[in-house]
């Protein structure tokens, strides 16, 4: 081979190798970007089945009586008429008081 075929041979190589990893984004980010786009899918799909989970709790909270009776219990105590409650305090949390 001559020397200007080296050169060409050099310049050819030397332009597919800057078509794939040259420029503002290499091939390895395509890569790169393309398994963060199916993580972020994923991870969508996740957050959608929380949001699906949550409405549908708001939902019962908001028609549902015997839900509105179970939180009204739970998270504020509350009692129905005729009803007693009975805490039991543990002993350390009353040393503190």
């Amino acid at each position: 081979m001559t020397l200007g075929r080296w050169a060409a041979l050099a310049v050819l190589v030397a332009a597919v190798v800057f078509a794939l990893q040259g420029g503002e984004y290499s091939t390895r980010n395509l890569f790169q970007l393309e398994r963060q786009v199916a993580v972020e899918a994923a991870e969508v799909v996740r957050l959608q089945g929380v949001v699906d989970s949550l409405t549908r709790a708001a939902d019962a909270i908001e028609r549902d009586p015997r839900v509105q009776e179970r939180v009204a219990r739970e998270s504020f105590g509350m009692i129905r008429k005729g009803e007693f409650l009975y805490k039991i305090v543990r002993p350390d949390s009353a040393a503190g008081h």
